[in-house]
């Protein structure tokens, strides 16, 4: 199996009412999460955020549908967990994230994968920022009326 990219994707799925999407993670009960994933070989970030989203909850965005992968422009570097640097090239010890949103109804239907998810849970932002485990998908979620405001005033 080839090593994992540090590059990934988060992604925020939300409802017009900004109730956010937490998918429970199945290697670590307990711990929730947005939807994230690592890029595959060279492919664009926008076409790795489409595929995690739909691989991790069923929900198919994009060109061809009406539901729009907003890219928000933010970066992240974190380090890796320890207990996940196998997965990774050796040495490798940082990861540089890339946030996307996704609006979705609050009627959408959601498949989680059962081999990377237990469940999936939707919470209004200000609880779903205390729920999940990672900083920087905490720090996203506060940021999300702001992103979303800025996105109507432009609108895009």
């Amino acid at each position: 199996m080839p090593f994992k990219q540090p590059v990934s994707v988060l992604v925020l799925i939300h409802t017009p009412e900004l109730d956010v999407l937490l998918l429970e993670r199945a290697a670590n009960p307990g711990f929730w999460q947005s939807v994230t994933g690592s890029r595959e070989m060279d492919d664009p970030l926008l076409d790795t955020a489409l595929r995690e989203v739909q691989e991790e909850t069923g929900i198919i965005a994009g060109a061809t549908t009406p539901l729009r992968m907003i890219d928000q422009h933010i970066t992240n570097h974190f380090e890796i967990f320890t207990e996940w640097r196998y997965r990774y090239a050796p040495g490798v010890t940082q990861n540089t994230e890339h946030l996307f949103s996704l609006e979705v109804p609050r009627s959408q239907v959601i498949t989680v994968a059962p081999d990377e998810h237990l469940g999936y849970e939707w919470l209004p932002w200000q609880e779903a920022a205390k729920k999940v485990f990672s900083w920087s998908n905490r720090d996203a979620i506060l940021m999300l009326p702001e992103l979303r405001a800025r996105r109507a005033s432009s609108g895009t």
